[in-house]
């Protein structure tokens, strides 16, 4: 027996309901999972356009993000291994004060020069410390040990200055120093000078003059690079808070171009399966019906 006419009519808005509301609640699950009303450049291929613009721009700066936290961690690395060199200068300047006293016997002397070469030990170790990318913290491009004591006692340096840091367009940092700008005179060096300080000092001479001004000297250069690398330090602070800045600038106008609020979708999906769910359940309540309901 052919179904009556409004019966047909039923099925078939009932079909078609269902259909728009799968398709509806299909779209803002897309949505939620995009977190963004266009999903296309269809449904407005200018706010696509820049919102492909805005999203390749959070793409560069997270990069970038993630190379200032790296320049951050080396640039405090660098400062406190400046620091603790600074220190140890300041122990060689304070024992060869003491040493120049005339009334210090031999044996004292002898005490100071071991000392002293202990000390020398300890900066070398400390300039060739590791930064937190694997790679000689004061070293140059060559990924080598940055110093080397010689068996003069007289230092060797690597060339060069180790891989910059992009942090922003057109922007990069230095991090560190090669430990050469720091510990290396004109004409001298960190451990020429105090191998010649405990030379004499062994002999029982008098500490030469020049080897004297070049410990002056490096620790003048230590505290000269541990200012520069405070003043990239703060450099790199700022281009962070602008990245920052920039980030939240980028979200306020991917809000006003896209318009994409979570909570409202998250609620228009689940009146949009409510009334999915109704509408089925009412289909499948009909579609039970025997013939006799039909006639009845």
């Amino acid at each position: 027996m052919t179904i009556a006419p409004s019966t047909s009519l039923f099925y078939d808005r009932a079909s078609s309901t269902m259909r728009s509301l799968s398709a509806q609640a299909d779209r803002l699950n897309q949505q939620i999972t995009a977190q963004s009303n266009i999903l296309a450049p269809s449904d407005d291929s200018v706010a696509w356009q820049r919102l492909q613009g805005l999203s390749q721009a959070d793409a560069n700066g997270a990069a970038y993000a993630a190379n200032v936290t790296v320049a951050k961690t080396v640039l405090q690395q660098a400062d406190g291994a400046l620091g603790t060199i600074g220190d140890q200068l300041q122990q060689v300047k304070t024992l060869v004060v003491q040493a120049r006293n005339g009334t210090l016997p031999a044996s004292g002397k002898v005490a100071i020069a071991n000392q002293l070469g202990d000390i020398l030990s300890q900066i070398v170790s400390t300039a060739n410390v590791a930064d937190t990318r694997g790679g000689p913290l004061f070293g140059g491009n060559s990924g080598g040990q940055a110093v080397t004591q010689n068996a003069d006692g007289s230092l060797s340096f690597t060339t060069g200055e180790g891989a910059s840091i992009p942090i922003g367009d057109g922007q990069s940092v230095q991090p560190s120093s090669n430990a050469a700008g720091f510990l290396k005179t004109g004409t001298s060096d960190l451990g020429s000078a105090i191998t010649a300080i405990m030379a004499a000092l062994n002999a029982g001479t008098d500490i030469p003059a020049a080897a004297a001004d070049t410990v002056q000297q490096v620790s003048d250069q230590v505290a000269t690079a541990q200012a520069s690398i405070g003043a990239r330090a703060a450099r790199v602070d700022i281009v962070s808070n602008q990245l920052t800045d920039a980030k939240a600038d980028r979200s306020a106008t991917r809000d006003q171009v896209d318009g994409f609020d979570y909570a409202t979708a998250i609620t228009q999906l689940q009146k949009t399966m409510t009334s999915l769910q109704a509408t089925q359940a009412s289909f499948s309540k009909l579609s039970s019906l025997s013939l006799f309901d039909y006639l009845r």
